[in-house]
């Protein structure tokens, strides 16, 4: 494997873990934001081990598009991507979300558990596909 894609499997690897470690520490608007990074990092890794150079977008649905074109089975984590891409912004910022609550407040278990799980089947994904 390429250096530059290994670096981002590890770092995807990486954030899933601290996204579980979030979880267990209630901390669940950290563990939605960590699940969606894992996920963009382990579909970058696969990206860069392709050949690519440069990639801009943040948006897990864009980077499966592209990876859609060189493997079909990214078509089995296309809602997984979708659903990561919803806890990218306001998890983070108080003025992600319209109301009175603030991130801390309004992200709960079920919606970390979620993400928890979309990041492990992206992960497990890549890593089966840069196997082959």
């Amino acid at each position: 494997m390429q250096k530059i894609a290994l670096k981002w499997l590890k770092q995807a690897e990486a954030d899933l873990q601290a996204a579980r470690d979030s979880y267990q520490d209630r901390h669940y608007e950290w563990s939605c934001f960590q699940a969606q990074q894992s996920g963009e990092k382990a579909l970058k890794a696969y990206l860069y081990e392709k050949g690519y150079t440069s990639i801009i977008t943040h948006l897990l649905k864009e980077l499966v598009r592209e990876c859609l074109k060189l493997d079909n089975a990214f078509e089995a984590i296309m809602h997984e991507a979708r659903n990561l891409d919803m806890f990218y912004i306001p998890t983070r910022y108080p003025n992600g979300l319209s109301g009175e609550l603030a991130p801390t407040e309004f992200y709960e278990e079920e919606d970390a558990r979620r993400c928890l799980r979309s990041a492990e089947l992206i992960l497990q994904t890549v890593k089966s596909l840069l196997e082959k």
